[in-house]
């Protein structure tokens, strides 16, 4: 399956995976089109690929019965399915018949016009980005965007691989992601203004991190059960727009954690570690104070990931 806005580079990548000569192995598919852009897919390729191309332009068409139709007719090995921009990819895949399995979801962006339509549309991008096993972000030449891009991605979908491709059609995973306050000494002090990159930057590079002590402003969250040490500092986050926001923090252990009640406001000063935890169901970032967590005034509730 594959996901993107109009104009995001969906059959582009079709396109020069076909030339690519991923899917010269007999097996006959069926490219299943949602819209139409302005880059097509040469004929002869297809045929050399064995594939039937099928259009399905209006949202009510696509249903269960009419993919069992497109089945039995083709028989196909495997489908391709190009998704409409303006449709949401989870709901599409609530309509496969029951044999039938997603193996991947690969969404596309324009990263000319990333930032332009986060702030504009930024429900659409998250459902064409919630379903992805890989994110391909292409016209990406200026390195600096790639880490902002990075953890955009990373606050809808975290297990998504991301990959960027220049005006040239280079391919690769790397960035430039430097932080805007310095990590390199034993004590971390972070602005209020930054928890939001410290926060993905820690999911993404804990190693960065772990065995220095870090000092931030935050919020209190305790959740019922939690033992008297326990507590977890963070902040509101907006995701992508004011209807997706989510609490995000650290579990962090305290001598006095049991003395704040939920949106109390304090400053941590913990040692970072990286170790397994319940509340992340596998390993993360744990943060331990050995001594007690002061009382501060309130802050800005909401930060962001950029």
């Amino acid at each position: 399956m594959f996901t993107g806005l109009l104009e995001s580079g969906k059959t582009s990548f079709i396109r020069d995976t076909l030339n690519d000569g991923e899917f010269e192995d007999g097996e006959k598919s069926v490219y299943i089109l949602c819209e139409e852009g302005e880059v097509e897919i040469d004929p002869e390729l297809l045929r050399k690929n064995l594939i039937t191309v099928v259009k399905i332009e209006e949202r009510e068409l696509f249903t269960e019965d009419y993919l069992n139709q497109i089945e039995e007719k083709y028989r196909p090995d495997r489908i391709l399915l190009e998704v409409n921009g303006m449709w949401k990819p989870n709901d599409l895949v609530d309509e496969f018949p029951e044999n039938w399995m997603l193996v991947q979801c690969i969404a596309l962006i324009d990263g000319s016009t990333f930032k332009t339509y986060m702030n504009n549309m930024g429900s659409f991008i998250m459902e064409q980005v919630k379903p992805a096993d890989l994110v391909v972000f292409n016209k990406v030449d200026d390195n600096e965007d790639r880490g902002s891009y990075r953890r955009r991605v990373k606050a809808l979908n975290r297990r998504a691989q991301i990959l960027y491709e220049d005006e040239k059609g280079n391919l690769d995973d790397a960035y430039a992601d430097t932080m805007p306050f310095p990590i390199d000494g034993p004590v971390i002090e972070l602005p209020d203004d930054d928890f939001g990159l410290w926060y993905m930057d820690a999911m993404d590079h804990p190693e960065k991190y772990v065995g220095k002590k870090i000092k931030f402003h935050a919020m209190v969250y305790r959740g019922k059960g939690f033992p008297d040490d326990k507590l977890v500092p963070g902040r509101f986050a907006m995701t992508c727009c004011a209807a997706d926001i989510q609490y995000v923090g650290y579990v962090c252990h305290a001598p006095n954690a049991k003395d704040f009640g939920q949106k109390a406001w304090v400053n941590v000063e913990a040692d970072v570690k990286y170790e397994y935890c319940k509340d992340y169901k596998g390993k993360g970032i744990v943060l331990y104070s050995d001594k007690d967590l002061e009382a501060a005034e309130p802050g800005e509730q909401l930060v962001y990931f950029t």
